[in-house]
């Protein structure tokens, strides 16, 4: 493949970017046609019947070049790169305009800003307890999964975390889904999980704002163990605040909830995370042309 690098962000500093904190990664089995909608017509879907392999990357960073903020990535779905595979993101949410504005003109992705508002309940069988976090809270000391249980307590109360993300757009707002984990608290709760490396490259670009096509490798150093699935909810009733958008974004917009309300298939907990991205690369024509001739001889094949 032919690639060249593109320029950094000197409000990032150079690459590669580093991130640290903690993040939930959930595999969900998307409709293939409702992963199309968002991948280029050259890439072929690695599918079975009728699905693909997509789902979510919900991370709060608490060392980063853009400071502390949160992240959820909705990912549409996996297309191939020969010989591997690389993931393709729907929606990228944050909280935080230097990171919305780097990922969008550096890193090719459809960023946008948003907030994370966080209720963390304590379920007991005496009683709820509750108290509301506000998305740009921080503990410097606790990862985003230690706030709700997850490898620090030891009760045999269930904990409990909803996390409204909600989409911003200057005075307008949108709310685009309620993430609710929940754990129940046990003794060995403190253990979690081996320590592994990891690389997930990705597809990104053909935006507004980058329209080129980019590939691009986030590294990941962590501890990790499997967890009980995150429950999606699309919020209702809908935001009051909600504004009326052109048929194709609200079409983009239900698209990327479908990929959220899809069938769960495994939940990862990542803690003491260490990301490291790397520089995207601008895919050449002639790779892309490749792309679509593999393509073209599978849909061939299949006939």
């Amino acid at each position: 493949m032919e690639v060249a690098e593109t320029k950094c962000s000197s409000d990032y500093g150079k690459p590669p970017w580093i991130f640290k904190g903690s993040a939930l990664y959930q595999l969900h089995l998307v409709k293939s046609e409702t992963a199309r909608a968002f991948i280029p017509k050259e890439f072929r879907l690695v599918e079975a019947f009728g699905y693909t392999l997509g789902g979510f990357f919900l991370a709060s960073y608490e060392d980063s070049p853009a400071g502390f903020f949160d992240e959820l990535v909705v990912i549409a779905g996996t297309v191939w790169n020969p010989p591997t595979s690389c993931a393709w993101a729907a929606k990228v949410l944050v909280n935080s305009g230097d990171a919305c504005d780097h990922g969008r003109k550096k890193v090719g992705l459809p960023s946008q800003v948003a907030r994370f508002s966080k209720l963390i309940a304590l379920c007991q069988s005496s009683g709820v307890k509750s108290q509301q976090f506000q998305g740009e809270g921080k503990s410097k000391f606790s990862g985003f999964l230690d706030k709700i249980g997850l490898g620090t307590a030891s009760s045999s109360t269930e904990d409990c975390m909803d996390v409204l993300v909600t989409e911003t757009n200057g005075p307008s707002t949108i709310d685009i889904c309620n993430i609710n984990l929940t754990t129940l608290g046990m003794k060995f709760d403190k253990w979690k999980g081996p320590a592994i490396k990891m690389s997930l490259p990705s597809f990104s670009g053909r935006t507004e704002y980058n329209p080129n096509l980019l590939k691009y490798s986030c590294n990941i150093e962590c501890r990790v163990r499997a967890v009980r699935a995150a429950k999606v909810s699309r919020p209702s009733p809908a935001s009051k605040h909600d504004t009326e958008e052109s048929l194709s974004g609200h079409d983009r917009q239900n698209l990327s909830i479908s990929v959220m309300l899809s069938k769960p298939l495994l939940a990862l907990e990542l803690s003491c995370l260490k990301m490291q991205v790397e520089a995207p690369v601008v895919v050449s024509h002639h790779s892309t042309s490749r792309f679509a001739a593999i393509a073209r001889n599978t849909e061939i094949r299949k006939r």
